[in-house]
């Protein structure tokens, strides 16, 4: 790679002139001019179909692709404008025309499945079994056995219609709230204004009392917001459980569940699993208290670092330790991420106006992604780094596909992400030759598990217990920091002498509309990965080409078959998952060993 490494992203080579782009302003149109013939192709849909009629299937679908695969590219085009500049209004409203093109083309989707449905039984075994449709077969398959279950295609076109300005709305007005957020920061030139990107980095401060101060600052900013977020979430649960409801459903993990193509039992033995093991990762937390000579650990002292306390990477040495951690499991894996690196698929500048968090999206007409995140120079940003040049390589070895089969869920995307995040940490903490620095990389690779297992399981808690409340009214902010509060204890076993109460206010992943519970799919992500790298560990260099079919397959399967197709094991029984949380025990046991004495 040539260095230094531009740390901005190149959008212009998709569609030049950001918002103001006349190629994005065409693109749309045309869009929104297919969409329309699309629209009146499936004008008879619903009426009984012969097995001639069904035959004559594939132009729809065909166009059903490039539809899907071009709001996508739109989609990621406008994401990527608004997080690089909050301020960017021109961006926020071809964002809101997009939604409205999605909401139109979910429109006809529903009158697509209506067709879909009315095909025989019988005809559908029969098409579903020639060549020219097994690449869709599960996808399209999908998609009848789920429309079976949603209200008549003319009431959820409504529903899609009326959600650009109402569900989607709130999550909008989330996104807008957070970018006037402003959390007051005390330096030694006087107090700073930070936005929510900045400050959250900025809490991994090895200075206590700068952590202390500044989170109580971000507790107090979110505070003055509280209101404004207390109605997004409300609304957008409100929506949601009266949707469930008209469709007769029960349960409000059957949505997640059925986009993430997981059983309920897989998702009861994870958490099981986890929850047997949490001693080990309490005594790591009393372990760390004492090194940083505390009782208990507060919530701003879980991810501070340990050990070396000046670990720090530039931009250009965090590319070099990923490409070559990569390149000792996937030489695949490793040219990739010199791709995004050279070719400026990256935002990582550290500046005012972003958004904050991390993401990679893809453009599928392009057969390019960008990331999203930004980047301070600490361990935890070069893990973050990985994390989304898995997500990136994983769309990268699937871009052959029909669009369809690339439609692979958040968990089994968090898989690639967290397995490639894995593969650098451990190989660090493998290699560090001084002392302190090896402590400070597995104390960040054990805080991750922390994440998964605790974090993530708050958030799992608070927000089945949210959906109990709001099913019997509005639930006020005070009501909504009890509930996280209480989560928080629980997850963490209260281990912890403070909490997040603001939690919920802060964290974007409770605003995301199109994933309810945007939560435990990660820790699925990280453990699935856990359990993929110990068969990597094994085999060596040798695992690449099954990995990769393994990501491949991701679009076109549930979770279930495709462990058991790829790694021969059974997710729906705990022995899984017990290797995979041995992984992050090993971790624990080896940190308590160091810190002896």
């Amino acid at each position: 790679m040539q260095h230094p490494l531009r740390q901005t992203w190149d959008l212009d080579s998709l569609f030049p002139g950001g918002s103001e782009s006349p190629q994005f302003a065409r693109f749309l149109d045309d869009i929104s001019a297919r969409l329309e013939t699309f629209r009146q192709e499936l004008a008879g849909a619903g009426k009984p179909v012969t097995a001639e009629e069904a035959e004559s299937l594939s132009g729809l679908v065909e166009t059903l692709q490039h539809l899907m695969g071009d709001l996508m590219q739109a989609d990621s085009f406008t994401a990527c404008l608004a997080a690089e500049n909050q301020d960017d209004k021109r961006a926020v409203q071809l964002g809101g025309k997009v939604k409205s093109l999605n909401a139109e083309f979910h429109s006809a989707l529903t009158r697509f499945d209506s067709l879909l449905l009315a095909i025989p039984d019988r005809v559908w075994e029969g098409l579903l079994h020639q060549e020219r449709w097994r690449p869709v077969a599960f996808a399209l398959n999908e998609r009848r056995m789920d429309g079976k279950e949603k209200l008549p295609p003319e009431q959820e076109a409504l529903v899609s219609a009326l959600a650009v300005d109402g569900y989607h709305g709130w999550g909008e007005l989330y996104d807008t709230t957070v970018s006037q957020v402003r959390i007051p920061h005390e330096t030694k030139d006087g107090v700073v204004l930070l936005s929510a990107g900045q400050a959250s980095n900025k809490l991994h401060s090895p200075d206590r009392a700068e952590r202390s101060a500044l989170f109580d600052s971000w507790e107090a900013s979110w505070e003055n917001y509280e209101d404004f977020c207390a109605d997004a979430l409300n609304h957008l649960g409100g929506f949601r459980l009266q949707l469930y409801k008209q469709r007769g459903w029960d349960s409000v993990l059957k949505e997640p569940l059925s986009i993430n193509r997981m059983s309920a039992k897989t998702l009861n033995v994870m958490w099981e699993v986890i929850d047997r093991n949490k001693d080990v990762f309490v005594r790591y937390m009393n372990r760390k208290a004492e090194l940083l000579g505390v009782e208990r650990l507060a919530w701003h002292d879980v991810e501070a670092p340990i050990g070396s306390a000046d670990l720090t990477f530039t931009y250009d040495e965090g590319a070099k330790i990923i490409v070559q951690q990569f390149r000792r499991f996937s030489p695949k894996m490793a040219d990739f991420a010199e791709m995004a690196f050279e070719k400026g698929w990256i935002e990582a500048e550290d500046r005012p106006g972003k958004r904050p968090g991390g993401f990679c999206t893809s453009f599928p007409v392009s057969e390019e992604t960008r990331i999203f995140m930004t980047y301070g120079g600490t361990a935890d940003n070069v893990s973050t780094l990985a994390h989304e040049l898995g997500h990136g390589f994983h769309q990268h070895v699937m871009t052959d596909l029909p669009v369809l089969s690339q439609n692979y869920a958040m968990n089994v995307a968090e898989t690639a992400s967290t397995f490639a995040e894995m593969v650098v940490s451990d190989a660090a903490v493998r290699q560090a030759e001084d002392a302190s620095q090896k402590l400070a990389l597995l104390d960040d690779k054990i805080q991750r598990s922390i994440a998964f297992f605790m974090n993530i399981h708050a958030r799992f808690l608070f927000e089945t217990r949210f959906y109990e409340e709001r099913k019997k009214g509005i639930v006020g902010a005070d009501q909504l920091s009890e509930l996280m509060v209480e989560a928080q204890r629980e997850a963490y076993r209260d281990a912890l002498s403070e909490y997040h109460p603001h939690f919920w206010a802060s964290k974007l992943h409770f605003y995301i509309t199109d994933v309810p519970f945007y939560n435990f799919p990660y820790t699925f992500g990280y453990l699935f990965s856990a359990g993929i790298y110990a068969f990597a560990e094994k085999e060596g260099s040798g695992f690449e080409d099954r990995y990769i079919a393994l990501l491949r397959d991701t679009g076109r399967m549930t979770v279930e078959e495709l462990a058991l197709k790829h790694l021969g094991v059974n997710l729906e029984q705990p022995e899984f998952w017990q290797q995979a949380v041995d992984l992050a025990v090993r971790d624990v046991e080896q940190f308590i060993e160091m810190t002896n004495g």
